[in-house]
């Protein structure tokens, strides 16, 4: 495993610097919500989104993608390849599911009348949920090519448990980031 050190590296560089995007955006969201933070700047034009209910099903299908993660790291762990890979697929098809309820949540909204450029809140909740689903996108991205790289051939165990290590670690910071724009999404 030579590149395991790099390439654990590069991932962690990689989520410092994505926290640090989703942590000015986050700031930006506050200081606009709140006009008392716009140092008194009359922006009363803030009207709270509707979160569609849709977006709790999606929360619990990104959960369920991450156990699914989980579980074939403890899969590949005991050695178990074919277990692992049927795992990681579930996780990455849970996670695709993810991606299509967002998409749907977009069209419930759009369909209620709120529009990207209806006001702030709207153009916020778009872009930070926009944001999101392209991380998770490029993260299903690496997904599909380990998926498909396991079921083509016999991949070195090791080779295997790097990929499915990596992949569940992001999976699992993507949850995290998830929630946390879900709560500050449904506290304002």
């Amino acid at each position: 495993m030579m590149g395991a050190a790099p390439a654990r590296i590069g991932l962690w560089v990689f989520l410092a610097v994505a926290t640090s995007f989703f942590a000015l955006f986050i700031t930006a969201y506050s200081m606009r919500m709140n006009p008392h933070l716009a140092q008194g700047a009359a922006l009363n034009d803030w009207r709270p989104v509707a979160e569609p209910p849709v977006l709790w099903l999606n929360t619990a299908l990104l959960v369920l993608a991450s156990v699914g993660m989980q579980l074939a790291r403890g899969a590949i762990g005991k050695g178990q390849a074919a277990r692992a890979r049927t795992r990681m697929l579930a996780g990455g098809v849970l996670a695709v599911a993810f991606l299509a309820g967002q998409l749907l949540a977009w069209r419930q909204l759009q369909a209620a009348g709120y529009y990207a450029a209806g006001n702030p809140a709207n153009a916020f909740f778009y872009v930070l949920t926009g944001v999101h689903g392209l991380h998770l996108l490029g993260g299903l991205l690496v997904w599909g090519r380990a998926v498909t790289r396991m079921s083509r051939s016999v991949v070195p165990v090791g080779a295997a448990r790097l990929t499915i290590e990596l992949c569940t670690v992001y999976w699992h910071y993507l949850l995290v980031v998830w929630l946390v724009l879900f709560g500050l999404l449904l506290v304002t």
